[in-house]
């Protein structure tokens, strides 16, 4: 139970249940510990106890860069008392039934009430925080209703939710993936939220593109579909080649089955020649590091990396959770500010502070 975690010691884990982990990405981010592009993301203090997925690939995907700790089940067949008791629940709940490729379904596909699965477990456990995550266009379904609705579920659990769409491409991320993110406070802890700050710099889709002269001939497409895309009515030509200076569009599990008169981003290699993304390059757009190694063909793994959350931008947002529910520190300050105050960075992070020092007094969680 989460009061067992306020009588270790300061310096322990915080311990997170994760739903719907899919190969990893948002995991890796919570974990941190990984180098993208020259940067090292620094390991954070979470520890992921259990894990739940019901794809095979993705868990073993996960099982090979993770843990052992990730179940293979449906979890609406798996009992609130499986579970183990925790301190932040993370999920990042199917979003297909919400995006335009879906078709905006809404709660009309069984996989929009899938949200659900987190409100039970977050009624049974009663973690300090949850972190939910899901495509903008859940703001819009049903003309905000169905968003509305979960948000509304998630405060009758007993939290204060605080949502926000993030733009992974502000945040190191070479990608204009465009998510909903909602960090939810369980009701008697004083802290608030506020997500981190965008940064100024962009990654271009160039910085982790393969040389072209490198790249296996399956993936360029052939002379008749640039054919058919000449030939193509331009009031229906979608052919998405990449502006290499800027982030990549957002990519999805669809990368398989590219067309150039579909709407998944390719690549102009030269005039008249046109390739699509490899898998590696399509997991370094998601800011996976070349590290983290995927299960299954081609075909599964561009599945996986669509399905993702991308790493960098989960390490954001978990950072941001880690010092303010947590450690009662604001994220948005840099070393050198937090050092200009009574006590230094390394004295802050040894002080029992916030949620910790609220909770052994008043006993919030026994």
């Amino acid at each position: 139970m989460i009061c067992n975690f306020y009588m270790k010691t300061f310096k322990a884990k915080i311990e997170i249940v994760s739903l719907f982990s899919g190969c990893g990405g948002g995991d890796l981010g919570l974990l941190g510990g990984f180098d993208f592009l020259g940067r090292n993301y620094g390991r954070l203090d979470f520890k992921i106890i259990w894990a739940n997925d019901i794809d095979s690939y993705a868990v073993r995907t996960y099982r090979r860069n993770i843990g052992s700790h990730i179940v293979e089940e449906d979890i609406t067949k798996i009992r609130s008392s499986e579970i183990p008791d925790h301190d932040l629940l993370v999920g990042g709940f199917p979003c297909q039934t919400f995006s335009v490729v879906g078709q905006r379904k809404g709660f009309g596909d069984s996989r929009g009430l899938l949200y659900r699965e987190m409100v039970r477990i977050l009624k049974a456990k009663k973690p300090a925080a949850f972190i939910a995550e899901n495509v903008k266009g859940l703001v819009s379904v049903d003309k905000g209703r169905v968003y509305e609705k979960i948000l509304s579920d998630f405060e009758d659990a007993g939290y204060r939710v605080f949502p926000k769409v993030l733009n992974a491409s502000q945040f190191g991320v070479p990608q204009k993936r465009e998510r909903l993110f909602m960090v939810g406070v369980r009701s008697g802890v004083k802290n608030g939220f506020e997500f981190p700050v965008p940064k100024e710099e962009i990654v271009s889709l160039a910085a982790v593109a393969e040389n072209n002269e490198d790249v296996d001939p399956r993936y360029y497409f052939s002379n008749r579909a640039v054919e058919g895309l000449k030939k193509a009515n331009k009031a229906f030509n979608k052919g998405r080649a990449q502006d290499m200076s800027q982030p990549c569009n957002t990519i999805s599990t669809h990368l398989a089955k590219v067309s150039l008169n579909g709407t998944d981003p390719v690549i102009l290699v030269r005039k008249d020649t046109y390739r699509r993304l490899t898998p590696k390059e399509a997991a370094r757009i998601q800011s996976f590091p070349d590290t983290f190694e995927f299960e299954g063909t081609d075909a599964k793994r561009y599945i996986q990396i669509g399905n993702a959350i991308p790493p960098a931008l989960m390490w954001h947002v978990a950072r941001a959770v880690q010092d303010q529910i947590f450690y009662d520190r604001r994220l948005h300050q840099e070393k050198e500010e937090r050092d200009n105050v009574a006590h230094s960075f390394e004295e802050y992070r040894n002080r029992e502070v916030g949620i910790l020092k609220v909770a052994r007094q008043e006993s919030l969680f026994s």
